[in-house]
């Protein structure tokens, strides 16, 4: 693809924002990242005294019967709520709107009626919010990204990434493009990280370039014991990463409303103990 070409599909790259008795609202990659002495608007904060809930979800564009009562039920009392093949119907946008401050989500392609992608619902306003997409190469389908930023009650800037990676390529060029611009914004972020969703990390050498990309951003990965995640060709497709964070609980709830299983993941905010 040329430049110019390039810059095209760039432009399109956008984030809806809901938030409810507002009008939707097209957000752009901003032109610089976010430094830690930015001012603030004023706003509710995440918690940092008691437990962050985090809860994701490939929702599998609501196609299933039952995805509105497991949000209901899980996602209401969560902090943040991360969805992958998120289509934003009335239902899901309602819900949303009643229970976050925030919906922000990037269209990574539009079915007949709805732009479905990665949607991130939080309950404190980002100050930050940068969308991100790629291409699939072999079906030409766009996979999406979302980084968003949120204020601490200690006054610490909490980063969170959601991510579908591409699915279908040939060799990990793509998979590997796709984890670099989120790689540079990891980087360049001095406090705690979150970054989670559905990885397609399928194959051997899709795995080992994710625990390479989590090791060189120093992220650690959340562990669950009892194990239901969704599997293709034996390895996990969800992931959890972390850092500048300590884990308090990691369950994965079982549910026939999607083809993956909602993780639900605790953290204290404040550094894990050294190993």
């Amino acid at each position: 693809m040329n430049k110019g070409a390039d810059s095209k599909v760039r432009k399109k790259t956008y984030a809806m924002r809901y938030v409810a008795g507002q009008p939707a609202e097209r957000i752009f990659p901003p032109g610089t990242m976010l430094h830690a002495d930015q001012a603030f608007p004023s706003g509710a904060l995440l918690p940092t005294e008691a437990t962050l809930r985090v809860l994701v979800w490939n929702i599998f564009k609501q196609q299933r019967a039952d995805w509105l009562s497991v949000l209901q039920n899980f996602g209401k009392h969560t902090h943040l709520v991360l969805l992958q093949e998120a289509q934003t119907t009335p239902e899901l946008v309602r819900f949303a709107t009643a229970n976050y401050l925030a919906a922000d989500q990037v269209p990574a392609f539009v079915l007949p009626q709805h732009p479905s992608g990665v949607m991130t619902l939080s309950t404190a306003h980002p100050v930050y919010c940068c969308p991100l997409r790629e291409r699939e190469p072999l079906l030409r389908l766009a996979k999406s990204a979302l980084i968003t930023v949120y204020p601490l009650s200690n006054d610490d800037m909490l980063m969170v990434v959601n991510v579908h990676a591409v699915n279908f390529s040939l060799g990990i060029d793509v998979y590997s493009k796709q984890l670099g611009p989120i790689g540079e914004q990891i980087h360049h972020h001095q406090g705690p990280v979150i970054m989670a969703g559905d990885f397609n990390a399928w194959s051997r050498q899709r795995i080992n370039a994710l625990y390479h990309f989590a090791r060189e951003m120093g992220l650690r990965e959340v562990h669950f014991t009892d194990d239901y995640r969704r599997r293709a060709f034996g390895r996990p497709l969800d992931f959890v990463f972390y850092r500048g964070m300590r884990v308090a609980g990691a369950s994965v709830l079982v549910t026939q409303a999607s083809d993956h299983n909602p993780l639900l993941v605790e953290f204290h905010p404040g550094k894990p103990a050294l190993l």
